[in-house]
């Protein structure tokens, strides 16, 4: 028998047919929504009378627009505008939705496996291209256009035009102390550039990614879309099914129900790793903290570097843009900003290793620091273990849970030429607002680069 990938036994139990002319229709078991890219598909469907075809499949959430500094929502605003629109059409249609305000609420990425929404061997979709975070459950997940939601919303399938190429990338090694997930993963991209992924759903495995908790296992398949990747997948393993037993998770399976969850994704794995279209290997032992200095997360160096010379034009715009210079030192670099949080990194375990470091020092003077957790429910937990007061009395801002200063959307942005060390995912050229200068670093970097008010390594601080 041929072996096959993870990614194929995923994909193979969800085709639901062949397409005339080529490409597959998929089955979908979990629509995810948000108020970004919902409201002109949620209008498809109310001008052609059709209706939700799996409400109780689909899931719909606030994030990108909420405004995380307790400020009310202006209504007349396109932010306003977008969470009103969410809410009419989750009424209209019999979507569940956790608005602003609900214990629910929180980052699409973030509340679906706090839920139990997500699970191994799934197919998940949503109007949001760091779906990929699913995969970490051996789901199968991705970011789809208004018209695809539309698509799913009405027919609970998708049509894929081709089945991408399997990747395998194997991370060997030990994570030393001071290395994260963050720093894994931005390595990975440093490695095989910003369009190495181009084409490949990867699957991540090896040593060091088998220690890795739940919290880095999502922050590694998050960003696999930074490399240009369909999605990004983990096969589950005792870790995964702890992770789903071990908290109130109510859309998880209880019971035997549980149990036959458990039984059928310990298939769910890679019969070898000759069955990868392709193959690459990366060595934890050698890693340090990494930082990106330019406009794609392909542009990284270790915390200590210099900049490089420049390779090409995009290096070289990259560089001006970034107001630096080759050979300039990151650590000679001082920040306007940090920001931890995003889909990438504003879960419990984030926040805890954060605090780790700001506990009993202060962030440096002129230095602005925001702490945004992931959800709600995050929040409340940071704030039941202590973790608020840590933050807060070092001098960080805390915040309400939402996409924050990911992407400026929501009042939480750079001003121009101001420099941030961020925990999200994409450091583009406006990403934080016009003419914002943002570089990524692990949840911990970011909290020494607060304290020093320069990029730091986080090692001297652990």
């Amino acid at each position: 028998m041929q072996a096959t990938t993870l990614f194929d036994k995923v994909w193979n139990r969800h085709k639901v047919c062949d397409l005339p002319g080529g490409g597959t229709l998929l089955f979908i078991d979990r629509h995810l929504v948000h108020e970004v890219t919902s409201p002109q598909a949620f209008d498809g469907l109310r001008e052609q009378g059709r209706k939700v075809r799996r409400p109780d499949l689909t899931f719909a959430t606030v994030d990108h627009n909420v405004p995380t500094d307790g400020r009310a929502i202006d209504d007349s605003s396109l932010s306003g505008k977008q969470l009103a629109a969410l809410a009419t059409n989750a009424k209209e249609f019999g979507v569940p939705l956790f608005g602003y305000g609900h214990a629910k609420q929180g980052i699409v990425h973030v509340i679906g496996p706090q839920l139990g929404i997500t699970l191994p061997g799934l197919t998940i979709v949503c109007g949001d291209s760091h779906t990929s975070t699913h995969g970490a459950f051996g789901a199968l997940a991705f970011g789809i256009g208004t018209t695809e939601v539309e698509h799913v919303l009405a027919t609970q399938t998708l049509r894929s035009s081709a089945k991408p190429k399997s990747l395998g990338i194997r991370i060997d090694g030990e994570i030393k102390a001071g290395v994260t997930a963050k720093d894994i993963v931005l390595a990975i991209i440093r490695k095989l550039g910003a369009s190495g992924g181009t084409g490949y759903v990867a699957e991540y495995y090896g040593p060091a990614i088998e220690k890795l908790n739940m919290s880095g296992r999502m922050t590694i398949c998050n960003m696999s879309i930074e490399m240009g990747a369909r999605a990004g997948l983990i096969a589950p393993d005792q870790v995964t099914f702890d992770f789903i037993a071990s908290e109130d998770r109510p859309y998880a399976p209880k019971g035997a129900e549980f149990d036959r969850m458990v039984e059928d994704a310990k298939t769910l794995k890679t019969d070898d790793a000759s069955a990868f279209d392709r193959h690459e290997v990366l060595n934890a032992n050698e890693l340090v903290p990494q930082v990106t200095w330019g406009t794609t997360p392909a542009m990284t160096i270790d915390i200590n570097g210099a900049i490089p010379e420049p390779k090409d034009s995009a290096e070289e715009r990259a560089i001006r843009y970034m107001g630096l210079k080759p050979g300039d030192k990151m650590s000679d670099q001082r920040v306007n900003t940090v920001f931890i949080g995003s889909c990438t990194n504003s879960r419990i375990e984030d926040l805890r290793e954060a605090a780790k470091i700001a506990q009993g020092r202060q962030v440096a003077q002129g230095v602005r620091a925001l702490v945004v957790p992931g959800s709600e429910a995050v929040k409340h937990q940071a704030e039941s273990e202590g973790l608020r007061e840590i933050f807060v009395e070092a001098g960080f801002e805390w915040h309400q849970a939402g996409c924050s200063m990911c992407l400026g959307m929501n009042g939480d942005i750079l001003r121009p030429e101001q420099r941030s060390a961020s925990t999200s995912n994409r450091p583009y050229e406006g990403r934080q607002g016009p003419g914002s200068r943002t570089h990524l670093v692990s949840p911990i970097t970011a909290a020494a680069t607060a304290i020093e008010g320069k990029f730091a390594d986080p090692r001297p601080y652990l």
